[in-house]
């Protein structure tokens, strides 16, 4: 499977400016991560901290937010974790589910995917 990164918007917290960054595509990485100093340049304050696992087996704690992310033209509201100064920006699970996009390694581009919704009992 490739690697492969894409041009994304980072908004702020009203959806009203946006800096486009580029960002690693991280199906593995369950949150989109951004250079704390974008986020906090942008207004974007955080509301709690979680715990995060890391490649190389750690574990640390980072404080994460919501705010805007536009890609290809469309913008969802999702959690960024704040990154280290010089961190690379990634796009996670999460957000990637947000926008009903998956992974073609092969083209290595994003595509749509339709969502799964279970039915339990009668509808």
């Amino acid at each position: 499977m490739g690697v492969f990164s894409v041009t994304v918007e980072i908004g702020d917290s009203r959806g009203e400016n946006f800096q486009a960054i580029e960002a690693l595509v991280d199906s593995g990485a369950s949150y989109t991560l951004v250079p704390a100093r974008l986020l906090q340049g942008l207004g974007v304050t955080p509301h709690e901290r979680r715990r995060c696992l890391l490649a190389d087996e750690r574990i640390v704690e980072r404080e994460i937010g919501r705010t805007w992310l536009r890609i290809d033209g469309r913008t969802e509201m999702t959690i960024v974790v704040f990154g280290d100064e010089g961190a690379q920006p990634l796009l996670g699970a999460v957000t990637l589910e947000e926008f009903g996009l998956g992974i073609d390694p092969m083209k290595q581009q994003l595509i749509p995917v339709t969502g799964y919704l279970m039915r339990v009992g009668e509808a």
